[in-house]
């Protein structure tokens, strides 16, 4: 059994099976710089490639050899201010409350008295009732909003 390895790095195997008439060729194809960093610039211009107007995921990882998840992580960190190191806190948006009489078509439910929900910008819904604790409501507010 024997190996050669030709110019362009493929590798050739030649087998002793049936007298040597059986080739296995075998080509190896990969970078050899290993983990590559990127500066904040490039990924934002691998993001515009990618999600521009006329960006295409599939063609932007191709041509710039990231996968799809980098360009989604990436994506999600710009647009949370973190990859550029600017992070805007989220600040609570208060929404105007109308109290009306309830419909006589629709009568409140008996476990629905009292209770209050609370929806986050990130589309997390949160039910409480009027024993909640509010140190720890805040506590898990906090959490959320992460």
């Amino acid at each position: 059994m024997a190996d050669d390895i030709d110019d362009s790095g493929a590798i050739t195997h030649r087998s002793g099976h049936m007298s040597g008439r059986m080739t296995t060729r075998i080509e190896v194809v990969g970078r050899v710089s290993g983990r590559r960093r990127w500066t904040v610039e490039q990924k934002l211009g691998i993001l515009r490639d990618a999600f521009g107007p006329d960006g295409a995921v599939r063609t932007a990882c191709e041509r710039h050899e990231v996968g799809s998840g980098q360009l989604y992580t990436w994506r999600r960190r710009a647009m949370s201010g973190e990859l550029t190191g600017i992070r805007t806190p989220a600040l609570p948006i208060f929404a105007e409350v109308e109290i009306s009489q309830p419909s006589p078509l629709t009568p409140p439910l008996a476990e629905a008295i009292g209770q209050i929900g609370i929806e986050l910008p990130s589309g997390v819904r949160v039910t409480v009732d009027a024993a909640v604790d509010a140190d720890a409501l805040a506590r898990v507010i906090g959490v959320l909003t992460r």
